[in-house]
Protein backbone atom coordinates (compact mmCIF):
# COMPACT_ATOMS: atom_id res chain seq x y z
CA UNK A 1 0.00 0.00 0.00
CA UNK A 2 1.33 3.68 -0.88
CA UNK A 3 1.96 5.62 2.64
CA UNK A 4 3.44 9.35 1.82
CA UNK A 5 4.68 9.01 5.40
CA UNK A 6 5.98 6.05 5.58
CA UNK A 7 7.79 6.89 2.11
CA UNK A 8 9.31 10.29 3.88
CA UNK A 9 10.37 8.07 6.88
CA UNK A 10 12.32 5.42 5.00
CA UNK A 11 13.94 8.38 2.51
CA UNK A 12 15.06 10.59 5.24
CA UNK A 13 16.69 7.10 7.04
CA UNK A 14 18.47 6.61 3.66
CA UNK A 15 19.49 10.31 3.17
CA UNK A 16 21.19 10.57 6.97
CA UNK A 17 22.98 7.20 6.39
CA UNK A 18 24.53 8.68 3.04
CA UNK A 19 25.18 11.61 4.40
CA UNK A 20 27.70 10.02 6.94
CA UNK A 21 29.71 7.70 4.80
CA UNK A 22 32.38 10.56 2.93
CA UNK A 23 33.47 10.78 6.68
CA UNK A 24 33.73 6.89 6.66
CA UNK A 25 35.42 6.64 3.92
CA UNK A 26 37.88 8.85 4.69
CA UNK A 27 38.44 7.89 8.39
CA UNK A 28 38.43 4.37 7.29
CA UNK A 29 40.90 5.13 4.65
CA UNK A 30 43.36 5.77 7.70
CA UNK A 31 43.47 2.48 8.56
CA UNK A 32 43.10 0.67 5.70
CA UNK A 33 43.96 0.40 1.67
CA UNK A 34 40.92 1.11 -0.24
CA UNK A 35 40.59 -2.50 -1.55
CA UNK A 36 40.99 -3.92 2.04
CA UNK A 37 38.41 -1.60 3.07
CA UNK A 38 36.43 -2.84 0.80
CA UNK A 39 37.00 -6.42 1.10
CA UNK A 40 35.89 -5.88 4.87
CA UNK A 41 32.63 -3.80 3.92
CA UNK A 42 31.52 -6.06 0.79
CA UNK A 43 31.71 -8.86 3.73
CA UNK A 44 29.58 -7.00 5.37
CA UNK A 45 26.99 -6.31 3.21
CA UNK A 46 26.43 -9.60 1.94
CA UNK A 47 26.06 -10.77 5.43
CA UNK A 48 23.15 -8.03 6.17
CA UNK A 49 21.51 -8.86 2.56
CA UNK A 50 21.58 -12.40 3.18
CA UNK A 51 19.56 -12.19 6.58
CA UNK A 52 17.42 -9.59 5.06
CA UNK A 53 16.63 -12.51 2.10
CA UNK A 54 16.46 -14.69 4.92
CA UNK A 55 13.58 -12.83 6.63
CA UNK A 56 11.71 -12.48 4.05
CA UNK A 57 12.33 -15.95 2.45
CA UNK A 58 13.58 -15.13 -0.75
CA UNK A 59 16.92 -16.60 -0.64
CA UNK A 60 15.95 -19.89 -2.65
CA UNK A 61 15.60 -17.21 -5.82
CA UNK A 62 19.62 -16.75 -5.63
CA UNK A 63 20.38 -19.94 -7.16
CA UNK A 64 17.14 -19.25 -10.18
CA UNK A 65 18.64 -16.10 -10.75
CA UNK A 66 21.55 -16.99 -11.21
CA UNK A 67 20.95 -19.77 -13.97
CA UNK A 68 18.95 -17.77 -15.74
CA UNK A 69 21.42 -14.92 -16.91
CA UNK A 70 25.03 -15.96 -14.47
CA UNK A 71 27.11 -13.67 -17.09
CA UNK A 72 24.90 -10.78 -16.79
CA UNK A 73 24.60 -10.94 -13.06
CA UNK A 74 28.63 -11.60 -12.93
CA UNK A 75 28.90 -8.43 -15.27
CA UNK A 76 26.95 -6.44 -12.48
CA UNK A 77 28.85 -7.86 -9.88
CA UNK A 78 31.95 -6.66 -11.21
CA UNK A 79 30.80 -3.20 -11.86
CA UNK A 80 28.98 -2.66 -8.25
CA UNK A 81 30.59 -3.25 -5.81
CA UNK A 82 33.94 -4.29 -7.55
CA UNK A 83 34.85 -1.58 -9.75
CA UNK A 84 33.04 0.91 -8.49
CA UNK A 85 33.66 1.49 -5.23
CA UNK A 86 37.34 0.30 -5.59
CA UNK A 87 37.34 3.31 -7.86
CA UNK A 88 35.77 5.67 -5.28
CA UNK A 89 37.78 4.43 -2.89
CA UNK A 90 40.82 5.26 -4.78
CA UNK A 91 39.56 8.81 -5.22
CA UNK A 92 38.46 9.33 -1.89
CA UNK A 93 42.25 7.95 -0.99
CA UNK A 94 43.73 10.96 -2.97
CA UNK A 95 41.60 13.81 -2.85
CA UNK A 96 39.99 15.87 0.01
CA UNK A 97 36.65 14.14 1.16
CA UNK A 98 34.83 17.18 -0.21
CA UNK A 99 35.55 17.05 -3.75
CA UNK A 100 35.49 13.23 -3.89
CA UNK A 101 32.14 13.16 -2.60
CA UNK A 102 30.83 16.51 -4.71
CA UNK A 103 32.42 14.97 -7.71
CA UNK A 104 30.93 12.05 -7.65
CA UNK A 105 27.36 13.78 -7.41
CA UNK A 106 27.48 14.09 -11.00
CA UNK A 107 26.46 10.43 -11.77
CA UNK A 108 23.01 11.25 -12.46
CA UNK A 109 24.00 13.38 -15.45
CA UNK A 110 26.55 10.68 -16.51
CA UNK A 111 23.62 8.64 -16.66
CA UNK A 112 21.49 10.68 -18.76
CA UNK A 113 24.53 11.37 -21.71
CA UNK A 114 25.22 7.48 -21.18
CA UNK A 115 21.63 7.20 -22.13
CA UNK A 116 21.99 8.17 -25.54
CA UNK A 117 23.93 5.78 -26.98
CA UNK A 118 22.89 2.73 -24.71
CA UNK A 119 18.79 3.23 -24.71
CA UNK A 120 17.76 5.21 -27.43
CA UNK A 121 17.35 8.64 -25.67
CA UNK A 122 17.73 12.16 -26.77
CA UNK A 123 19.00 14.96 -24.96
CA UNK A 124 17.01 18.16 -25.05
CA UNK A 125 17.75 21.44 -23.86
CA UNK A 126 17.07 20.64 -20.13
CA UNK A 127 19.50 17.81 -20.55
CA UNK A 128 22.17 20.16 -21.89
CA UNK A 129 21.24 22.68 -19.61
CA UNK A 130 22.01 20.59 -17.11
CA UNK A 131 24.95 18.76 -18.16
CA UNK A 132 26.42 22.48 -18.53
CA UNK A 133 25.46 23.25 -14.79
CA UNK A 134 26.43 20.01 -13.19
CA UNK A 135 30.44 20.19 -15.00
CA UNK A 136 31.13 23.83 -14.60
CA UNK A 137 30.41 22.61 -10.74
CA UNK A 138 32.55 19.67 -11.38
CA UNK A 139 35.51 22.15 -12.96
CA UNK A 140 35.34 24.86 -10.22
CA UNK A 141 35.92 22.02 -7.73
CA UNK A 142 38.24 19.86 -8.87
CA UNK A 143 40.37 23.38 -9.36
CA UNK A 144 39.31 24.88 -5.92
CA UNK A 145 38.19 27.70 -8.04
CA UNK A 146 40.74 28.95 -10.09
CA UNK A 147 39.26 28.41 -13.45
CA UNK A 148 41.77 30.40 -15.18
CA UNK A 149 44.72 28.53 -14.83
CA UNK A 150 42.74 25.25 -14.35
CA UNK A 151 45.11 24.13 -12.10
CA UNK A 152 44.35 20.17 -10.86
CA UNK A 153 45.88 19.65 -7.79
CA UNK A 154 45.32 16.12 -8.08
CA UNK A 155 44.52 15.27 -11.71
CA UNK A 156 45.10 11.46 -10.70
CA UNK A 157 42.29 11.83 -8.26
CA UNK A 158 39.92 14.24 -10.02
CA UNK A 159 40.01 11.04 -12.73
CA UNK A 160 39.37 8.72 -10.85
CA UNK A 161 36.06 10.08 -9.11
CA UNK A 162 34.74 11.25 -12.26
CA UNK A 163 35.50 7.51 -13.31
CA UNK A 164 33.46 6.62 -10.78
CA UNK A 165 30.49 8.12 -11.86
CA UNK A 166 30.71 6.53 -15.52
CA UNK A 167 30.65 3.06 -14.18
CA UNK A 168 27.95 3.81 -11.76
CA UNK A 169 25.86 4.84 -14.29
CA UNK A 170 26.85 2.09 -16.18
CA UNK A 171 25.77 -0.13 -13.91
CA UNK A 172 22.18 1.41 -13.58
CA UNK A 173 21.70 1.39 -16.97
CA UNK A 174 22.27 -2.17 -17.29
CA UNK A 175 20.32 -2.96 -13.98
CA UNK A 176 17.43 -1.06 -15.74
CA UNK A 177 17.04 -3.96 -18.07
CA UNK A 178 16.37 -6.52 -14.38
CA UNK A 179 13.32 -7.77 -13.66
CA UNK A 180 14.33 -9.49 -10.74
CA UNK A 181 14.05 -8.47 -6.95
CA UNK A 182 16.18 -6.07 -6.03
CA UNK A 183 17.46 -7.29 -2.51
CA UNK A 184 18.18 -10.17 -4.22
CA UNK A 185 20.12 -8.83 -7.39
CA UNK A 186 22.08 -6.54 -5.08
CA UNK A 187 22.94 -10.12 -2.80
CA UNK A 188 23.67 -12.02 -5.84
CA UNK A 189 25.97 -9.41 -7.36
CA UNK A 190 28.00 -8.72 -4.12
CA UNK A 191 28.84 -12.82 -3.35
CA UNK A 192 29.98 -13.01 -6.91
CA UNK A 193 32.16 -9.99 -6.89
CA UNK A 194 33.58 -11.14 -3.68
CA UNK A 195 36.17 -13.69 -4.84
CA UNK A 196 37.59 -11.57 -7.56
CA UNK A 197 37.99 -8.64 -4.50
CA UNK A 198 39.44 -11.51 -2.61
CA UNK A 199 41.98 -11.99 -4.94
CA UNK A 200 42.15 -8.04 -5.92
CA UNK A 201 43.30 -7.68 -2.00
CA UNK A 202 46.15 -10.67 -2.29
CA UNK A 203 47.71 -8.77 -5.58
CA UNK A 204 47.58 -4.98 -4.43
CA UNK A 205 47.43 -4.67 -0.78
CA UNK A 206 47.44 -7.57 2.22
CA UNK A 207 45.22 -9.67 4.51
CA UNK A 208 47.66 -7.92 7.62
CA UNK A 209 43.79 -6.27 8.80
CA UNK A 210 44.36 -5.31 12.61
CA UNK A 211 43.22 -2.15 12.90
CA UNK A 212 40.20 -1.97 15.03
CA UNK A 213 39.34 1.79 14.20
CA UNK A 214 39.41 0.14 10.17
CA UNK A 215 37.54 -2.68 10.73
CA UNK A 216 34.77 -0.31 12.46
CA UNK A 217 34.77 2.07 9.58
CA UNK A 218 34.49 -0.69 6.99
CA UNK A 219 31.33 -3.03 8.75
CA UNK A 220 30.20 0.52 9.05
CA UNK A 221 30.31 1.16 5.12
CA UNK A 222 29.48 -2.74 4.27
CA UNK A 223 26.40 -1.92 6.52
CA UNK A 224 24.88 1.47 6.37
CA UNK A 225 26.19 2.94 2.65
CA UNK A 226 26.08 -0.63 1.19
CA UNK A 227 23.08 -2.27 2.51
CA UNK A 228 21.09 -0.72 5.18
CA UNK A 229 20.52 2.72 2.96
CA UNK A 230 20.04 0.77 -0.16
CA UNK A 231 16.94 -1.13 1.47
CA UNK A 232 15.82 1.99 3.04
CA UNK A 233 15.60 3.29 -0.37
CA UNK A 234 14.02 0.69 -2.03
CA UNK A 235 11.09 0.85 0.64
CA UNK A 236 10.60 4.28 0.44
CA UNK A 237 10.06 4.14 -3.64
CA UNK A 238 7.95 1.17 -2.46
CA UNK A 239 5.68 3.19 -0.38
CA UNK A 240 5.73 6.45 -2.53
CA UNK A 241 3.20 8.14 -4.01
CA UNK A 242 5.55 10.69 -5.71
CA UNK A 243 8.50 9.76 -6.52
CA UNK A 244 9.84 13.48 -7.26
CA UNK A 245 9.70 14.85 -3.43
CA UNK A 246 10.97 11.23 -2.45
CA UNK A 247 14.08 12.02 -5.37
CA UNK A 248 14.77 15.71 -4.01
CA UNK A 249 15.45 14.59 -0.66
CA UNK A 250 18.49 13.19 -1.79
CA UNK A 251 19.97 16.67 -2.30
CA UNK A 252 20.18 16.94 1.12
CA UNK A 253 22.62 14.83 1.44
CA UNK A 254 26.01 16.25 0.28
CA UNK A 255 25.65 19.27 2.28
CA UNK A 256 24.82 17.84 5.45
CA UNK A 257 28.44 15.74 4.67
CA UNK A 258 30.13 19.06 4.36
CA UNK A 259 29.37 19.75 7.55
CA UNK A 260 29.98 16.68 9.17
CA UNK A 261 33.42 16.81 7.22
CA UNK A 262 34.06 19.54 8.94
CA UNK A 263 33.29 18.99 12.25
CA UNK A 264 34.49 15.36 12.55
CA UNK A 265 37.14 14.78 10.98
CA UNK A 266 38.20 18.72 10.85
CA UNK A 267 38.31 19.32 7.15
CA UNK A 268 38.24 22.65 6.14
CA UNK A 269 35.41 22.93 3.50
CA UNK A 270 36.62 25.82 0.17
CA UNK A 271 34.36 28.03 -0.84
CA UNK A 272 34.68 26.88 -4.28
CA UNK A 273 33.24 23.33 -2.85
CA UNK A 274 30.23 24.90 -2.20
CA UNK A 275 30.10 26.81 -5.06
CA UNK A 276 30.52 23.78 -7.58
CA UNK A 277 28.16 21.92 -5.46
CA UNK A 278 25.66 24.34 -5.97
CA UNK A 279 26.02 24.03 -9.80
CA UNK A 280 25.76 20.21 -8.92
CA UNK A 281 22.71 20.34 -7.28
CA UNK A 282 21.23 22.76 -9.83
CA UNK A 283 22.07 20.76 -12.90
CA UNK A 284 20.22 18.08 -11.04
CA UNK A 285 17.21 19.68 -9.86
CA UNK A 286 16.49 20.94 -13.76
CA UNK A 287 17.27 17.66 -14.54
CA UNK A 288 14.67 16.02 -12.54
CA UNK A 289 12.24 18.88 -13.98
CA UNK A 290 8.93 18.25 -15.53
CA UNK A 291 8.67 20.10 -19.25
Amino acid sequence: MKNQKKAMFFALIAVAMWSTVATAFKVTLSYFAPIQMLLVATGSTILLLAIACYRQKKLPLLKPYFLKQPLYYLLLGLLNPCFYYLILFEAYDLLPAQQAQSLNYTWAITLSILAVPFLGHKLTTKDLLAIALAYSGALIIATKGDLLTLDFNNPWGVFLALLSTLIWALYWILNAKNSGDSIVSLLLCFLLAFPAIIIATSIMSDFNLVAWQGWLGAIYIGLFEMGFAFIAWVTALRYAENTAKISNLIFISPFVSLLLLNMIIDEAIYPATIVGLVFIVAGLLIQQMKK
